[in-house]
């Protein structure tokens, strides 16, 4: 994977660990040939504040953190890159979603952020579907009843007939590489795939995963499952609500796989009450680890605590695909795939 990094002014490159090394053990080792890998003692926000304007992680050029990194250093945002040495110029983070990044507030820096765009694409595809066929044939209530040992329950505690998904219509919001993943997918039940995007896809890539593009309004309207498979920013904050909802089919399903917010909880709470959303599956939750209680009382909702990504497999691309941005950070001062954000910083 290449030699060592020459020094620069008699020093070796820096890069700062935020968050821990779960899989890729051979990548990361590559990674301490080319540059001395920096550690926080901190465990808290105001900690790490604390320990950054000491001076411990002066000479850092790049950055890699996860997702759990959150617990430590809180939201990489103007206050905390106020704090990091300026010499700081990339921020490597490990996951497709970004939003505990101010990538904004690292533009005004100078500094640039990359992803982890297609690592997670098969996994949380995948778990869509399964969300999908759950929601549908409405496997959490009857598997409720029968850890209630009452087998498939009676009353109101019985799960209504489900539906097959030959036939529906899903409706997929946001048709990134987890959507297009997923359209493939699905379209292997029997599923007639519709999509909107902010950019519609090249009609050849429409023919290949075999979707028809609409509008927003007429997803809504004629979806008979809607799947969120768009990033989280203050575009799409809630841009499903109680509004989005009355248009959508009567006894229609709602799965999202993406970020919690993008979804009103309680307008979905609601919309679940009065029949216009008949079932949901739901992976991400607006403010984790917490679920609204609307959500953990109505057995007509499949929760899963955010394990999209949750396989050795997928965590380990997740892992080595960061890594390479990193790599290439420090050997070759550019990123292997910036945020899209930041496409003219290239």
């Amino acid at each position: 994977m290449g030699g060592d990094a020459p020094a620069v002014n008699g020093a070796r490159p820096k890069v700062l660990q935020l968050g821990i090394i779960e899989h890729a053990f051979d990548a990361w080792a590559s990674i301490g040939k080319i540059a001395d890998i920096i550690t926080p003692s901190s465990t808290d926000r105001a900690a790490f504040l604390s320990e950054a304007r000491s001076g411990a992680f002066d000479g850092c050029a790049v950055a890699y953190r996860t997702f759990d990194s959150f617990d430590t250093t809180g939201r990489f945002d103007a206050e905390l890159l106020s704090a990091l040495p300026d010499s700081l110029r990339f921020v490597c983070h490990n996951g497709a979603g970004y939003d505990q990044v101010d990538v904004a507030a690292c533009t005004a820096r100078g500094v640039r952020v990359s992803n982890a765009p297609t690592a997670v694409d098969d996994a949380t595809a995948d778990l869509a579907v399964f969300l999908v066929l759950g929601a549908l044939r409405n496997v959490a209530q009857g598997m409720a009843a029968l850890r209630a040992g009452a087998w498939r329950g009676e009353g109101d505690a019985a799960p209504a007939l489900g539906h097959d998904p030959q036939g529906k219509v899903l409706g997929i919001l946001g048709m990134g590489g987890i959507g297009r993943n997923m359209a493939r997918k699905a379209a292997v039940f029997g599923m007639r795939i519709r999509y909107h995007n902010r950019t519609r896809l090249d009609a050849e890539v429409e023919r290949e995963v075999g979707a028809e593009y609409v509008d927003f309004e007429t997803l809504l309207r004629e979806s008979d499952v809607l799947s969120l498979n768009l990033p989280l920013n203050q575009h799409t904050h809630h841009i499903i609500s109680a509004p989005q909802f009355a248009q959508m089919k009567p006894g229609a399903v709602v799965v999202n796989t993406a970020r919690g917010a993008v979804m009103d909880e309680s307008a979905l709470v609601a919309a679940l009450a009065s029949g216009r959303v008949a079932s949901a599956g739901l992976d991400v939750y607006e403010d984790e680890p917490r679920v609204h209680a609307g959500l953990v009382a109505n057995p007509r909702v499949l929760l899963v605590p955010h394990m999209g990504t949750y396989t050795v497999e997928t965590q380990t691309k997740m892992e080595e695909w960061t890594m390479s941005n990193v790599r290439m950070a420090v050997l070759e001062g550019r990123l292997r795939s910036i945020v899209p954000e930041q496409r003219d910083m290239i």
